[in-house]
């Protein structure tokens, strides 16, 4: 697979490549050997069985045995494919099989359910991760499944139904799959020497070079020079993009940070694209047509309508310790011209070692015990809110801190998401309701105004580091350290947790 951009997830050390995620599973292999149907008796089933699940499977085929030869067969080749999915690390069996040929038998059972879950829902709960996550997560009937396909002789052809059946999906997969063949592979930029800059000669610039093409940034046209070691104005181009896509500052100039997203090698990007894989098995498979997705990590929203992506726009959303949460909340109403009541965590920590000229000069004032901005250009929600309904104070919001919007970098507001050219977006909203005239009414008030939707607009929150964009599959920072945290909960290869530095905002929800 040739990515036309792939961004490389910079991680403090680098992980070896032998054997952190190759791993052909040979209990898979095994599974045929370990069918005999035959030799189980009702009776012995139902002293084997001990869980609810694979208890409705046996009730469903009257306690009869499933695993002869074939269907053995059938699930070994779909345990085989479990790389595709980065599940391979995952023993579904034992390393050997019992002795007893109905414990075997449960055995398979209990395989072909759990991989069938976990390409269904995901290997791991996500609320077993973070305290709020309320995006609607798959179900299914599993056991009942399972029947039908052992039934239909479909085994394989079912397990592989109950993963995402998206294009970005199968595009993490095959990214995957290319990175597993790749392990070897370590790009070694070194950082002895000192930066290096446009127009200088420096020996480390052919493996820049090479580490550029490897990922995307660089074609094979302007890599090409007559000195191998001198950096030229199109490398520097190349590496400008590289610094834009990780809030580094695009000056062209290499030094360390740089460095670090360079030699980023194979075995992190695996473990980063195993993660993504899980998340989009969170995912219900039929979103709501008309919608609003923001991407926290990449920090833009998608606007979705009738199923056609009718927009897409640069957010600001929560700084690392404030982070912006994983939900699923509609937006019921605009708001024109909000007022923005402080929340006590932001007035205790930073709006009250400002003093009172500060608060004056900024149109905050007490209201019945809280501080509350009044309406204006200068507000900090700025000229409209996207009012949600959820429990979190979570919402979409206009702001006056515009220039944010044209740094690299946007994790910066408290948690809440600052839309870029936010009137702009509310009118589309509002016309797209059939409610603009309301809401430009309502903006011309100038006091705080509140347009409530026809249809409410559902929005999701999600994390994903690992995305497609315009056909470009791209890796982006892990911000906030969640890979991390679901890698480790994955049993993946560990590594030392970064998270993004705060690079401070303002006062702003």
């Amino acid at each position: 697979m040739q990515f036309k951009a792939l961004m490389i997830a910079a991680s403090v050390m680098a992980l070896t490549a032998c054997n952190l995620f190759a791993n052909d599973n040979p209990a898979a292999r095994q599974a045929e050997e370990w069918s005999d149907a035959a030799s189980v008796s009702p009776e012995a089933l139902k002293a084997a069985v001990k869980d609810d699940d694979v208890r409705r499977f046996y009730e469903a085929r009257q306690w009869t045995a499933a695993w002869d030869k074939d269907h053995s067969a059938q699930l070994t080749g779909a345990l085989a494919q479990a790389k595709r999915h980065a599940l391979e690390h995952i023993e579904f069996l034992p390393e050997s099989a019992p002795d007893d040929p109905a414990a075997r038998e449960v055995a398979l059972t209990r395989a072909a359910l759990d991989y069938g879950k976990a390409l269904a829902q995901g290997r791991v709960d996500p609320k077993s991760l973070w305290p709020v996550y309320t995006l609607p997560q798959p179900k299914a009937d599993l056991a009942a499944g399972l029947n039908a396909a052992v039934e239909q002789g479909k085994l394989g052809e079912w397990l592989e139904s109950l993963a995402p059946q998206t294009d970005e999906y199968r595009a993490l997969s095959a990214a995957y799959v290319e990175q597993l063949q790749h392990l070897a592979d370590s790009p070694a930029i070194s950082d002895d020497g000192g930066l290096i800059k446009m127009g200088t000669s420096d020996p480390r610039v052919p493996a820049l070079v090479q580490a550029l093409q490897a990922n995307g940034y660089l074609a094979d046209k302007d890599a090409k020079g007559a000195k191998p070691e001198l950096y030229t104005p199109a490398i520097a181009a190349a590496v400008k993009g590289l610094q834009a896509n990780y809030g580094i500052n695009d000056d062209g100039v290499v030094g360390p940070e740089t460095l670090q997203v360079l030699n980023t090698g194979p075995a992190d990007r695996a473990r980063q694209l195993a993660v993504n894989l899980e998340r989009r098995r969170w995912l219900n498979r039929n979103p709501p047509a008309t919608r609003i997705d923001v991407n926290t990590a990449g920090t833009f929203l998608e606007y979705w309508r009738d199923g056609a992506l009718r927009d897409q726009r640069r957010v600001v959303v929560g700084q690392p310790d404030w982070e912006t949460p994983q939900l699923f909340s509609p937006i019921v109403q605009l708001v024109a011209n909000p007022t923005w009541n402080v929340p006590e965590s932001i007035e205790e920590k930073e709006l009250a070692p400002k003093g009172e000229a500060y608060l004056a000069a900024n149109n905050i004032v007490r209201k019945n015990g809280r501080l509350v901005q009044a309406s204006g250009p200068d507000n900090s929600l700025g000229l409209v809110k996207f009012d949600m309904d959820n429990t979190h104070a979570i919402y979409l919001h206009d702001t006056p801190a515009k220039a944010l919007f044209g740094v690299n970098e946007r994790h910066r507001s408290h948690g809440c998401i600052r839309v870029d050219d936010a009137l702009g977006f509310a009118e589309m909203l509002a016309g797209d309701d059939g409610v603009l005239p309301k809401f430009q009414q309502a903006e011309m008030g100038g006091d705080e105004s509140f347009v409530k939707l026809k249809r409410q607009v559902p929005v999701r929150l999600l994390y994903h580091t690992a995305f497609l964009d315009d056909g470009t599959l791209r890796l982006q920072t892990d911000a906030y350290g969640w890979d991390d945290d679901l890698a480790n909960a994955l049993h993946l290869p560990k590594r030392t947790k970064r998270v993004l530095r705060a690079k401070g905002g303002d006062v702003g929800p």
